[in-house]
């Protein structure tokens, strides 16, 4: 049986909140308004049995809820995150049976902090693993990354659950390229080509090695500030199209070493992400036990 595990994220709409799940949900995207809309989720049903639930949307491993404003999201949160987790974890399933609509595959483009990186958001999973391709050597088993490679303006790509971000070079602009690329991957997706072949195997990234972290081999600060970067800074760093690694702690000089992947790499705000955003919360979180967070890998 698979246990569901539900984190909460915030949008620039601050009456929308997403309860994100641990695995996909649906292949598909649906937006509810009422609970007559609701014909195969009993989940979403007892959602609009509350007196505060205005809207609900589904779409790949997030649900995403609009509420009304007689509540602050800071008062129901952690109860509904409960009720989703709990429903979830009893039922295995968001829908009682398979949605009889039919799925579209959609596909959006996002700007990120790194001006050279645009972040590709589909509405189906894509991988469940993060995959950093670089070369085209080593994009053999990365058909996706491949058929990208192959244009001439683009020089990297990094895939994650259900996004692709695409790092371009100097020669081009995005007005000129983001909508040829947006309907080259809704294509893609749409006409169900391979993220992956069977024989794709990560590829440890020829720059640093980074090997495997495994948290209970850790000490105790150092699966705190696992913790917190799972908690507090991964999801934003994904919603940037990137992601973070922890690598390790020095407990002299207290200073934590960090991989960052995706849009993240080699970004200009890399450096103020990681003093004004990762470093203040670890000192703000553990306190006298942080001095410095390091990117070894640039």
């Amino acid at each position: 049986m698979h246990e569901f595990k539900i984190t909460i994220e915030n949008t620039p709409n601050d009456t929308i909140l997403k309860f994100v799940a641990n695995t996909i949900l649906t292949d598909g995207s649906f937006e509810y308004h009422n609970v007559e809309e609701v014909k195969n989720s009993t989940m979403i049903q007892q959602l609009f049995h509350l007196p505060f639930i205005k809207k609900v949307f589904v779409t790949a491993n997030f649900i995403a809820v609009e509420r009304f404003n007689i509540v602050e999201w800071s008062d129901v949160q952690d109860e509904l995150k409960k009720v989703i987790e709990n429903y979830l974890n009893t039922n295995q399933s968001l829908f009682s049976e398979q949605q009889n609509k039919q799925v579209v595959v959609e596909v959006y483009g996002e700007s990120t902090p790194n001006p050279a990186v645009m972040k590709f958001v589909t509405n189906k999973l894509l991988t469940s693993e993060n995959i950093e391709v670089k070369t085209l050597e080593s994009a053999t088993e990365v058909p996706i990354a491949k058929a990208l490679l192959d244009f001439s303006y683009v020089d990297e790509v990094f895939i994650s659950d259900n996004y692709i971000s695409v790092t371009k070079n100097a020669s081009v602009e995005w007005f000129e390229i983001t909508s040829a690329l947006r309907d080259y991957l809704k294509n893609y997706i749409k006409d169900n080509k391979p993220v992956i072949t069977e024989n794709y195997v990560p590829i440890v990234n020829e720059k640093i090695e980074i090997e495997p972290i495994k948290t209970e081999d850790l000490d105790d600060i150092s699966q705190e500030i696992v913790a917190i970067l799972d908690e507090y800074i991964k999801p934003a760093v994904t919603s940037d199209g990137g992601n973070i690694l922890f690598q390790s702690y020095d407990t002299t000089s207290k200073t934590v070493n960090v991989v960052l992947q995706g849009a993240c790499s080699g970004c200009p705000s890399s450096t103020i992400t990681l003093k004004n955003g990762i470093e203040a919360t670890l000192k703000q979180l553990l306190p006298n036990k942080i001095e410095e967070v390091v990117a070894i890998n640039g």
